[in-house]
């Protein structure tokens, strides 16, 4: 049991160390220079404007966090199938993969205006960004492990006359999982900005707001304490993200760990 304890605070104590260092600083900086609370407001006003918005920052959160996940499984599912596609003939890679890259080097503000144009305003077009953003790790690392495969495992399954589906079922599918678990942890965080972008120029609607819409908004009108706090939800909610996918991820590659 105290083994466990001792386990559980090396892991959580430093990164909590660290956050209170880090706000502890921001605190002096704020007092020792004088700075306007416009320009950066401190901790504790940041606090108090979390609290007071709690309700907005709470739905906002939510709406923004459905999006990311509905992109990222989007992203996931696509991603994985384009991947299969890619290892079954080097050919189909060559011919295919520089238009993936496209999808890495596009700048999603240039294309925005076409998102809006067929998929309308709202949720449609946020997800699609948050899609487009988050594709291009998940078809970069699940390539990578598909194509990967040990040469002897390659041999055993040649000896054994396996076929196409066998080698893909039995051999390459679970030699990607580590690569697939790295590209998913890659674009959780990709999805909560694609999410984040989209939002501020599609929106949600009248009645609805994400975090996207709530950075944009409050920076514009100079209100920095609800700035700081969306900001800070918005973080938040790309390491909870970032951590489901990792647990999942160990969950999943667990046979690949020394024991």
């Amino acid at each position: 049991m105290r083994s466990a304890i001792g386990k559980l605070l090396g892991v959580v104590l430093p990164p909590v160390l660290v956050f209170a260092g880090f706000i502890a600083v921001w605190h002096l900086i704020v007092v020792q220079f004088d700075i306007k609370r416009f320009l950066l407001p401190s901790p504790l006003l940041v606090w108090e404007s979390a609290v007071e918005k709690r309700a907005e920052l709470l739905s906002a959160t939510l709406l923004t966090a459905k999006a990311a996940a509905t992109g990222l499984g989007a992203s996931l599912i696509i991603g994985t199938l384009i991947s299969v596609l890619f290892s079954q003939s080097i050919l189909i890679r060559r011919a295919l993969y520089p238009y993936a890259l496209f999808l890495q080097t596009v700048p999603i503000v240039a294309v925005a205006p076409l998102i809006i144009l067929w998929f309308g305003q709202g949720f449609n077009s946020i997800v699609v960004t948050s899609f487009i953003i988050g594709l291009f790790p998940i078809i970069a690392n699940s390539t990578t492990g598909l194509t990967s495969v040990p040469p002897n495992l390659n041999e055993l399954f040649a000896v054994q006359r396996a076929t196409r589906w066998q080698r893909l079922w039995k051999l390459q599918l679970p030699n990607s999982i580590p690569y697939m678990v790295t590209g998913a942890k890659i674009s959780s965080g990709l999805s909560v900005i694609g999410v984040i972008v989209g939002e501020s120029l599609a929106g949600f609607g009248d009645q609805q707001f994400g975090l996207g819409y709530l950075v944009f908004a409050t920076s514009g009108q100079l209100k920095t304490s609800y700035l700081f706090a969306a900001i800070i939800c918005s973080t938040l909610l790309g390491l909870l993200m970032f951590g489901i996918i990792t647990v999942l991820g160990d969950f999943l590659t667990r046979r690949w760990r020394p024991h």
